[in-house]
C-alpha cells in the first residue's frame, strides 16, 4: 500500500471545531459537506463554484460534472480548494455521535 501524505484541513476550518477537525485525515469529502469549490488556473483566473446553486441548476450528476471539468482543464489547473460547510459537518457529527452513544448503553 503506498504511503499517503496526510491531508489535514486548513486552519480556517480547524478553528470551527479544533477538538475534532485538528486530527482529521481527509481523503474524500462527500458533496453534501462542501459549501463551494474554488479552482485556480495557471493564467491567474479563479472560478468559484457554489455547490448548492450548482445542484439546483444542474439536475444531472454534479459529481460527474465536476470530474469532467477537472479532466478537461487538468493541464491548466494549478490548485483546487474544496470549501467545507463546517457548520453542517459539525452538526451531523454531533448528532451521529449522540445516536451512536445512545445505542451503546
Amino acid at each position: 500500500m503506498p504511503n499517503r501524505k496526510k491531508e489535514s484541513l486548513p486552519p480556517s476550518v480547524v478553528d470551527h471545531w479544533p477538538e475534532v477537525f485538528a486530527d482529521l485525515d481527509v481523503q474524500v469529502v462527500p458533496l453534501e459537506y462542501l459549501h463551494s469549490v474554488r479552482v485556480y488556473f495557471n493564467n491567474g483566473k479563479i472560478w468559484d463554484i457554489d455547490i448548492e446553486k450548482s445542484k439546483a441548476e444542474n439536475k444531472s450528476n454534479l459529481e460527474e460534472t465536476l470530474e469532467q471539468l477537472f479532466d478537461e482543464y487538468d493541464d491548466v489547473i494549478t490548485n483546487v480548494d474544496f470549501r467545507l460547510d463546517t457548520v453542517r459537518l459539525k452538526k451531523d457529527i454531533t448528532n451521529r455521535t449522540k445516536t451512536f452513544m445512545k445505542k451503546r448503553k
